[in-house]
């Protein structure tokens, strides 16, 4: 195949090649980094939090009146919801993972170290925690009643153990790890001494954005503050019928109170995703419509320039082309141009996720994303094209050169 030709045919309608070649490379600069903007998404939607999610619900309890007795109240609730049946455990927790709100601190191998301090979430629970929230203790002990520290709101002193996920020991202890941990003092911006029993395996922070949320430090307490949040584990399927029934139960067993956000661990998660799968449904649209109308473009540009060489098609069948080389002719033409615009895609793909790096902060883009579009790209316009030039490869000599 002569590119001679090709080149000819194809400077003979610049406009058309150039609007092509633009329209594939701002096709190829969207749909590559929204490609890449989705898996990331992805990955974090798909994260696991260290919990039994599919499992686990939970329920807030506000007090009030002169004769409410929280300390007692709690107490009360979770004797009554260890022992109903379908309920595998349950505890009084501040927060829950993913629910985008917590609380926070840092941590240091020494007092005062402000500045080698690592920071981690704070989740506030009694001793059943670990066993409610499905954990996985990989050294150390778990927590015992005697561990757990009962103190109202406005005092400052925290209790003196604590369990760690691995992330978080690993990153304090980066040569010894989870073992290391075990037994050592990590200091609190209080320079308060806390001493690190357990290591987890994974308990993610509330924050699903945050760069460290796989930081998070489990105490032994209870804070007694007006407003009680239970979490509960229940067996596989019970969850639906245990909800309904955990909620009127507490009504029943004390009326100063009221409850409220009675809800799953996995709507939670759904909830703090929303934005992310928002985005990634919108991203996927508008994929596929770029490249819709690209693929389209590509064949009103085909067709355009056949129906112009209809009778030159003829002439070249008169003098012996096949059917495969007018078809071959074709294809390599809008190979030509999709090159063109997927070596400018590349160019403009790359300058793109630099600013998004630069402006919002996002990763750098994989390498391999820029080649794998390319190919993406150039398969999508000879697929495109097939059809015209096929029908292209078709036309006779009688009636290509039959005149008008």
């Amino acid at each position: 195949m002569e590119f001679g030709p090709i080149l000819r045919a194809l400077l003979r309608n610049k406009l058309g090649v150039i609007l092509i070649a633009v329209q594939i490379a701002f096709t190829m600069t969207v749909i590559v980094n929204a490609i890449y903007i989705i898996n990331q998404r992805g990955e974090l939607m798909s994260r696991p939090s260290g919990t039994d999610e599919s499992n686990l619900f939970y329920i807030r309890s506000i007090g009030f009146g002169e004769n409410f007795n929280e300390e007692l109240t709690v107490a009360d609730d979770l004797g009554r919801l260890r022992q109903m049946p379908g309920i595998v455990d349950a505890t009084v927790i501040n927060t829950v993972p993913v629910s985008n709100s917590g609380s926070s601190s840092g941590f240091s191998l020494e007092p005062g170290a402000l500045e080698s301090i690592v920071p981690s979430a704070i989740y506030r629970a009694d001793h059943r925690s670990l066993n409610t929230m499905g954990l996985e203790l990989i050294a150390g002990v778990d927590f015992t009643e005697a561990d757990v520290l009962t103190r109202p709101q406005s005092s400052n002193t925290d209790a003196d153990t604590v369990i760690i996920t691995q992330a978080l020991a690993e990153e304090l202890f980066p040569e010894g790890g989870a073992q290391a941990a075990v037994g050592q003092s990590i200091y609190t911006p209080s320079q308060q001494a806390i001493r690190v029993i357990g290591v987890v395996r994974q308990l993610q922070a509330p924050w699903t954005l945050w760069p460290d949320i796989e930081n998070s430090v489990i105490s032994p307490e209870i804070v007694i503050d007006g407003s009680s949040l239970y979490l509960i584990r229940t067996e596989p399927g019970e969850q639906d019928r245990l909800m309904p029934a955990v909620e009127e139960m507490l009504a029943a067993s004390n009326q100063q109170r009221i409850l409220r956000q009675l809800r799953t661990m996995s709507d939670t998660r759904e909830e703090s995703y929303r934005i992310d799968s928002v985005m990634t449904r919108i991203l996927s649209v508008v994929i596929v419509t770029l490249v819709f109308i690209t693929a389209m473009g590509i064949v009103g540009l085909a067709v355009f320039s056949i129906n112009r060489r209809r009778k030159q098609i003829g002439t070249r069948r008169a003098l012996g082309a096949t059917q495969g080389s007018i078809l071959r002719h074709f294809l390599l033409e809008n190979a030509i141009i999709s090159g063109i615009g997927v070596i400018a895609g590349a160019v403009l793909t790359i300058a793109f996720n630099i600013f998004l790096v630069q402006t919002f902060n996002m990763p750098r883009i994989g390498w391999y994303y820029v080649p794998a579009g390319m190919l993406a790209l150039l398969l999508v316009g000879q697929l495109a094209v097939i059809g015209p030039s096929r029908a292209a490869s078709r036309i006779t000599p009688a009636l290509a050169t039959r005149s008008v």
